[in-house]
């Protein structure tokens, strides 16, 4: 038997991310700014509430596309909102939206030096440097 972190209990859901994802490291673009979406949503919430919702998440955050996301509307902010398979927070909705933007600005900065590896993993260690 696997031995694993008491946190995540006996739900199978838990079990999964607990051995598939938490801990190993991420360079999939795509997952890693799922990661980012459902990690805000998550705030004053438990994991396994998000983890009950990612598939929902999944589709209404349009497979988490970040140039999809980056376009959104106050038509797509009601959309949300009225989805009941995710947490209904317009703050929380809206930052999703504003994480998006801020992640794409950092896209036009000449200094990131993009990575062969994706966008968004590609600069997330570029600021390492400064907190370091």
């Amino acid at each position: 038997m696997k031995k694993r972190c008491e946190w995540c209990g006996s739900n199978p859901q838990y079990i999964a991310s607990h051995d598939d994802e938490w801990g190993i490291p991420v360079h999939n673009d795509r997952l890693l700014f799922e990661f980012l979406i459902l990690e805000g949503a998550q705030a004053g919430l438990s994991w396994l509430t998000i983890l009950k919702k990612r598939e929902n998440y999944r589709k209404a955050f349009h497979a988490f596309d970040c140039e999809r996301i980056a376009k959104y509307t106050e038509a797509d902010v009601t959309r949300l909102l009225s989805d009941s398979d995710i947490v209904r927070n317009q703050l929380k909705i809206e930052s999703s939206i504003i994480m998006t933007l801020s992640f794409m600005a950092l896209l036009v900065i000449p200094e990131i030096k993009l990575s062969d590896r994706g966008l968004f993993d590609g600069t997330r260690f570029e600021f390492m440097e400064f907190f370091v």
